[in-house]
């Protein structure tokens, strides 16, 4: 939540506080309980006891804390079992990793789907279809990612769908679909798209996994398994053996960690939905008073980006992504689409903004922004949350002017919080990623209770910081992860 201070513990230690209900480590008396763990990681619920999860956070190592590695948080969804991921080619908790590269090599692909149980069967979605993207939209909103408190649901959009799936170069085929076979019913869906991932110095031939979801009725059937086997089958079929992908869970194993942070927009309304509370000593005036941001921009030239701008917004982003461990290399074809998106679109089904500071017929700088609303449950007053995901963004002055970067680099975000504010979004989110942590605090972002996961399927990697330091505290100029996923 935005206006919660920021937590002092860093992540081994919670989670070790979890494991022994808040006692110190000298603290001997009484038996340790896992309980929380668990509740928070629904991939350890089926295979590890006490014993065993006591052992896996002996495991974690100076490595998994550079990279902030949370073992709980919000976002939780099923990513199928601890077990389930033992048997992948992934990186073990337990192992220490001094060469990366691919964990199995290619191999025969079997040309049967996976096997499902009797009364289901796989279907290709077709997201040019209305009425099969409309059953895509549906099972996403009403099964998809929730908070704890069952408060909020991410609410996506047919047009975000299209933009999320649909880059290019997408493959049919990795839209996959579990029906009931009797009523047709879609239970179940997760998808992939291809890109090329550099991981330090590999640039790697990729799928980037995501909207793993099933039929909440359905989960203790091991759908989310067998959805993740088949996706992998066919990204084998063409030729794809590596795979990225993200959670709020704790998985074999996490090579990097970033925090979720919040800057309000509209704080009344955010404090009236429960996601950002009145801190002691303030009042709404204040708080009002705090986040109020100017009508108008501060950067000389900025401007909505053209298809004309590509060329440039590409050098610009491809140079400004080779500085990170992880990134995704981008061809200005995957630019346009990312980043100009339909230009049919309305405001109202819009999402992706993105802007561009020309001086002297020069691209200079850009930034982007991207809507993903969630929808508000059990409140009678607001029924949907506008929120806006910073994505990416990249300055010349980073190169030609080194020691004003990150003055720059806070007064580009600022411009992006304004306009986001003007065309009516509640929040701004975004991530420990990037440069991020060099304007968070400043610019008045709260840490939020959620962390992403990243993880590499048949890939070991060393860890990449996440922005974070031990401790929780951000840690400026302390993240190479250069990969925003949605």
């Amino acid at each position: 939540m935005s206006d919660q201070p920021p937590q002092k513990k860093g992540p081994l230690e919670k989670v070790k506080d979890k494991l022994s209900k808040g006692k110190s480590n000298g603290d001997d008396n009484g038996d340790s309980s896992a309980a929380p763990l668990v509740q928070n990681n629904l991939s350890l619920d089926q295979s590890l006891g006490q014993k065993s999860l006591e052992q896996l956070m002996k495991q974690l190592t100076t490595g998994d804390l550079l990279t902030g590695m949370a073992p709980g948080g919000k976002n939780k969804k099923d990513m199928a079992s601890y077990k389930f991921w033992s048997t992948q080619p992934v990186a073990k908790f337990e192992e220490v990793i001094d060469e990366e590269g691919a964990i199995e090599a290619p191999s025969d692909v079997p040309d049967e789907p996976t096997p499902l149980l009797k009364d289901f069967e796989w279907v290709t979605m077709d997201l040019d279809d209305p009425a099969e993207l409309k059953e895509v939209y549906e099972l996403l909103t009403q099964n998809y990612v929730e908070d704890d408190d069952a408060s909020f649901r991410f609410d996506y959009s047919a047009s975000f769908l299209q933009w999320a799936l649909q880059a290019p170069g997408f493959h049919k085929s990795l839209h996959v679909g579990v029906r009931v076979r009797a009523s047709k019913r879609l239970v179940g869906f997760i998808s992939g798209i291809p890109i090329t991932l550099r991981a330090r110095n590999h640039d790697l031939k990729s799928s980037e996994i995501n909207f793993l979801c099933v039929h909440k009725k359905l989960r203790s059937k091991r759908l989310a398994p067998t959805l993740i086997k088949e996706v992998t089958r066919r990204c084998h079929q063409l030729g794809i053996w590596q795979a990225v992908y993200t959670a709020g869970v704790v998985l074999p194993k996490p090579f990097s960690s970033c925090r979720y942070y919040h800057r309000s927009l509209d704080w009344v309304k955010l404090h009236d939905i429960g996601f950002s509370h009145l801190p002691a000593r303030s009042t709404k005036a204040r708080q009002i008073t705090k986040y109020k941001l100017p009508i108008n921009t501060s950067i000389a030239g900025l401007r909505l980006v053209t298809k004309a701008d590509v060329p440039a917004v590409g050098n610009l982003l491809r140079q400004t992504l080779a500085r990170y461990d992880v990134s995704q290399v981008f061809s200005d074809e995957e630019v346009e689409h990312w980043f100009v998106g339909d230009p049919n679109l309305g405001q109202q089904d819009k999402v992706v903004w993105t802007y561009v500071v020309e001086q002297g017929g020069k691209i200079t700088e850009f930034v982007s922004f991207y809507s993903l609303p969630s929808s508000v449950i059990g409140n009678a007053k607001h029924k949907k949350v506008n929120a806006a995901y910073l994505f990416y963004y990249g300055s010349e002055s980073y190169y030609s002017d080194r020691s004003n970067y990150e003055t720059r680099l806070k007064k580009l975000i600022n411009d992006a919080l304004i306009l986001a504010n003007n065309i009516g979004f509640d929040v701004f989110n975004a991530l420990t990623l990037l440069d991020n942590p060099m304007f968070l605090d400043e610019l008045k972002f709260g840490p939020g209770d959620g962390f992403l996961n990243y993880y590499l399927y048949n890939w070991r990697m060393k860890p990449v910081e996440g922005g974070l330091k031990t401790d929780g505290r951000l840690e400026v100029g302390g993240s190479q992860v250069g990969l925003v996923m949605l």
